[in-house]
């Protein structure tokens, strides 16, 4: 019988809920608790808190989810890999090491993988020539953003969690690494595998269940079309890959726990952030999502076979993060009869007031929430009078003070505003990062990996 291994999905992002890992590691009989953190601004927010508190820059969510799950994994077996180390993945090793210590853990390995954060290396890059071409719009001056920098980190492959894993380790903490490569990791170390060209489909194979899974609770009937379908959403399991030898995989979840795993959710989500399904690039390796099969093999189950690829790609994925001035922002609703009326006359007053406040802005956006909020242009107008309608004014300035404007004008709508104008506290102005992703030559970076012991 060939070789099959367990991994669990444990986490789509920064604030999911703690609750269904809880039970994957339960109920699960998991060998890889696999937990993502990570999204592309996200590392921005994270070093942005380092630069204030050295000790800080890792999900500051990390250590109570270890203090819950990892009691459970090491009871069971189980291996928990994650990139919540974010921008400081020392700090976050040190801080599970002390909890491992404090939970009576002792001789629990956590592995520390760095390598992506290259801030302080960005001159030394901007040195060898590479353009840095902007991917998003295609803009070349990479020079005119470097004094507002404040972070630089690339996608990483799984290198790093092989080697942590071939060095006996429970814990993996990452940075910033490719999503699935928190499932390529456990697949290449527990089969052996290195980047020979022989190994491309298998590799492609763990990249593809890895897509599917990485957003944990999306392939189990979350952000689905058929949302009316999903039962007990509330308390949805996450998804369990049982992944064989041969590179096929079952996708599936704990018995009796909410939301559905059938072919349509795998589906939805194979879909899921991707641009040209027959080249998934990855920092791993190149997946084909058009020839695959996926099929039902029993209440949810379903299997995905045939998956194939090619050789990693020759650059990795660099996501900048940089200071791009304050956001101002407002709500207001108003209500029957004549809602909609209210508003406008709302948005009429609001645009007089930033003309004579002297308002510098970059772009200013208003919304009708309830009627074109979410589709813009293309919402028709309505053909009744609402019982109610938002109004929501956003602000793009250059700096804190012009962004307060926005704050000031908003509750002068307290008085000046059409009877029935109401809102709760004014939003204070908040800082906007924005993102520059480009790409740079693979043997720029170089993983490493340091292991600490309670």
């Amino acid at each position: 019988m060939s070789k099959e291994i367990r991994l669990g999905a444990g986490s789509g992002f920064w604030g999911d809920a703690l609750d269904p890992a809880v039970e994957l590691l339960q109920k699960g009989d998991l060998d890889y608790l696999s937990m993502d953190y990570l999204a592309e601004l996200t590392m921005a927010l994270l070093q942005r808190a380092r630069m204030k508190n050295p000790d800080k820059g890792f999900v500051p969510d990390l250590v109570d989810h270890m203090r819950e799950l990892l009691p459970l994994a090491r009871q069971n077996g189980t291996k928990i890999i994650c990139n919540g180390g974010g921008s400081n993945p020392r700090a976050a090793g040190e801080a599970v090491c002390k909890l491992a210590e404090e939970l009576g853990l002792e001789g629990t390995k956590i592995a520390v993988v760095t390598g992506d954060d290259i801030l302080e290396r960005l001159d030394e890059l901007m040195a060898t020539g590479t353009e840095l071409r902007n991917m998003d719009t295609d803009d070349t001056d990479f020079a005119a953003i470097r004094d507002r920098i404040v972070a630089a980190n690339v996608y990483t492959g799984c290198e790093g969690i092989v080697e942590a894993l071939a060095k006996g380790a429970d814990v993996v903490i990452a940075g910033r690494v490719s999503d699935n490569a928190l499932y390529v990791g456990p697949v290449m170390h527990e089969y052996g595998l290195d980047f020979a060209t022989a190994n491309d489909n298998l590799i492609a194979a763990a990249i593809t269940v890895g897509h599917l899974v990485e957003c944990a609770g999306a392939v189990t009937g979350g952000m689905s079309s058929r949302f009316e379908e999903m039962p007990h959403m509330g308390r949805v399991g996450f998804p369990i890959v049982e992944f064989a030898e041969d590179g096929t995989a079952t996708v599936t979840k704990v018995e009796g726990s909410g939301g559905t795993v059938d072919q349509f959710t795998i589906k939805e989500h194979l879909v899921y952030e991707i641009g040209d399904p027959s080249q998934y690039l990855m920092p791993d390796g190149v997946a084909d999502f058009t020839r695959l099969k996926i099929e039902e093999v029993g209440k949810d189950r379903v299997k995905v076979s045939d998956m194939s690829g090619t050789s990693r790609p020759e650059t990795l994925k660099l996501v900048v993060g940089y200071e791009d001035g304050w956001i101002g922002e407002g709500m207001l609703f108003f209500p029957w009869p004549n809602a909609l009326g209210r508003a406008e006359k709302a948005k009429q007053t609001l645009q007089e007031r930033f003309e004579r406040l002297g308002l510098k802005a970059d772009a200013i956006h208003f919304d009708y929430v309830g009627v074109n909020m979410l589709h813009g242009p293309a919402s028709p107008p309505p053909d009744y009078d609402p019982a109610e309608i938002g109004l929501r004014v956003a602000v793009h300035a250059r700096s804190r003070d012009e962004a307060e404007k926005v704050r000031r004008a908003c509750a002068q709508l307290w008085i000046m505003g059409p009877g029935g104008t109401s809102f709760g506290t004014p939003m204070k102005p908040r800082p906007v990062y924005g993102s520059w992703p480009t790409l740079i030559p693979r043997d720029f970076i170089k993983q490493t990996v340091e292991i600490l012991e309670a």
